[in-house]
């Protein structure tokens, strides 16, 4: 009769979880969707976009080769220049957010000063005030000081991440022990090396977090560069697609059809991202693994 009950129990478990799953199943396909429609179009010409056919499914005539040299060709390449600009905010504001953010979030957690719990209360109220909302005065000090329309306009903005040190603040005060901490100052060990070697292992997958969200931040950032910069060399890939797709509503592009390679541009502008995201997964792993064996 147990048997008998195992049996019926573990048929029902499966039905109990089957509004959970057709959920799932619906916000995967519903976010996959505009990417496979990218991956599409991506290949197809302008007669191909414009010709009335299956907007889901490929042309007769598939030409991603073609696209993709009239991409980096377009406007002597600067496309190409686009993207490098991007990599170069992406990593400069990346790194500089996850170290300013580990270093405030540590401190946050360990140390016990004047104006502690205050300072920690203005991080946390940075946290409701947008981002679009700062651009203007950004815009407004950085041009008394003659930075606009350089790359520093878009780095150093990039470098204040409020919910970083939120992040690593909580996880910092968790996941390290402060036992672990004054073992490691009992045996000689000063502030610096019991960071970098006891403390950082332990927040590695928080500081991984913090790297990726923030590099996606910076490259996906479109508001304060476009406020920013006029130099079209200095653009990112997200400014400088917008200024695309403005040439092509205006239909001022020429002979050129500009939104076959708007359409492949923003299909390889995705793929620096996914190729991040993959990249850093084996340290989320490696650092929960290294947590829970200590």
């Amino acid at each position: 009769m147990t048997s008998d009950l195992s049996r019926a129990g573990a048929r029902r478990r499966p039905q109990r979880h089957l509004p959970l799953q057709v959920l799932l199943g619906f916000l995967v396909v519903y976010f996959l969707v505009p990417f496979w429609w990218v991956i599409v179009n991506s290949s197809k010409d302008a007669p191909g976009l414009f010709g009335g056919g299956n907007t889901l499914w490929f042309a007769d005539r598939i030409d991603f080769l073609g696209n993709l040299e009239q991409l980096f060709t377009y406007d002597n390449g600067i496309y190409g220049r686009w993207i490098l600009n991007s990599t170069l905010y992406a990593l400069a504001g990346g790194v500089g957010a996850t170290i300013l953010a580990v270093m405030a979030g540590y401190g946050f957690a360990k140390y016990r000063f004047a104006a502690r719990r205050f300072s920690f209360s203005l991080v946390l109220g940075a946290l409701m005030v947008p981002a679009t909302a700062l651009v203007i005065p950004t815009f407004m000090m950085f041009s008394e000081f003659g930075l606009t329309n350089t790359v520093w306009a878009v780095i150093l903005p990039s470098l204040l991440n409020p919910f970083g040190v939120y992040l690593m603040h909580v996880y910092a005060r968790d996941a390290v022990p402060d036992e672990i901490l004054d073992a490691a100052r009992a045996d000689g060990a000063g502030e610096i090396r019991t960071f970098l070697q006891v403390a950082f292992p332990l927040m590695r997958p928080a500081v991984v977090t913090v790297l990726l969200l923030s590099a996606v931040a910076s490259w996906n950032n479109y508001f304060l560069p476009l406020a920013m910069l006029s130099d079209n060399r200095l653009f990112p890939v997200t400014v400088g697609l917008g200024l695309w797709q403005g040439i092509a509503s205006a239909n001022n592009a020429g002979s050129t059809s500009l939104w076959s390679l708007i359409i492949m541009g923003a299909l390889m502008s995705v793929i620096p991202l996914v190729i991040a995201f993959f990249s850093l997964q084996r340290h989320w792993r490696g650092g929960l693994s290294v947590g829970g064996l200590r």
